[in-house]
């Protein structure tokens, strides 16, 4: 019979997947508009740098392969959301966006790799390098929600916060925070935790704010909110 840490982490896998496939949405928007407007690349950048990290972390450390299995998959999704990043941006935007994808998804991940395959010859210590790094970049993405959390107590409106995205982050958070429990992962734990944290500060606030009247925004401040609304999916980063 399984171990209990399988199941939770194939619950895992699925809260995961759905995060990963979120933002299909605004990218069916930019194949049909053929632009990429005012969307950001860099947050899908870093996801999938973030993906790809995970999932060598998950081949190289025994007992994970639950987490190389989602981060392959979320690996492949952010390629083809790059792809179309490359493909529909703006002709000065794209050159810019060449350079960040050659540096940030090719550069980083090998010299990664490469370093700790070189600087360790113990699996467990390449591993545990890994991670480190992983968890590291993990918890700096989290500027995205912070910002999300400002402009709701700012606006006192949760319109650009969108209750499931603070529900997915919430739910992904606990349920990858209890898989790194049972498995003695702290690389996995950490970056969960404070993922958890943050989802119920977001749930929180939006109890507070749900009702609450708006702030006077000016026209230029809607736009820009309403991009961060239908592209903040992508900014939020997946702990898994």
């Amino acid at each position: 019979m399984a171990e209990p840490s399988f199941y939770i982490g194939v619950i895992g896998n699925v809260i995961s997947v759905l995060v990963f496939l979120s933002p299909v949405e605004t990218f069916w928007k930019i194949v049909k508009r053929k632009s990429t407007e005012e969307y950001k690349s860099l947050p899908y950048i870093c996801t999938l740098l973030g993906s790809s990290l995970w999932t060598y972390y998950g081949i190289v450390t025994p007992g994970e392969y639950l987490v190389s299995t989602v981060n392959g998959f979320g690996a492949l999704v952010e390629i083809i959301y790059v792809s179309l990043f490359l493909i529909y941006a703006p002709r000065h935007l794209k050159l810019n966006t060449i350079v960040v994808v050659a540096l940030l998804n090719v550069f980083f991940p090998v010299a990664a790799i490469a370093a700790t395959r070189s600087a360790f010859k113990d699996e467990k210590m390449r591993s545990q390098s890994m991670g480190f790094i992983c968890a590291g970049l993990n918890i700096i993405m989290y500027g995205s929600p912070l910002s999300a959390m400002k402009t709701v107590v700012t606006t006192k409106s949760v319109k650009y916060m969108p209750f499931w995205l603070s529900f997915f982050l919430f739910l992904n958070g606990a349920i990858w925070a209890v898989y790194a429990s049972l498995q003695h992962d702290v690389f996995l734990l950490v970056p969960n935790g404070v993922g958890f944290v943050f989802g119920t500060m977001q749930l929180i606030l939006y109890g507070i704010y749900r009702n609450a009247k708006p702030a006077g925004l000016s026209n230029g401040s809607n736009d820009i909110a309403a991009d961060e609304e239908e592209g903040l999916t992508s900014r939020a980063p997946l702990l898994s």
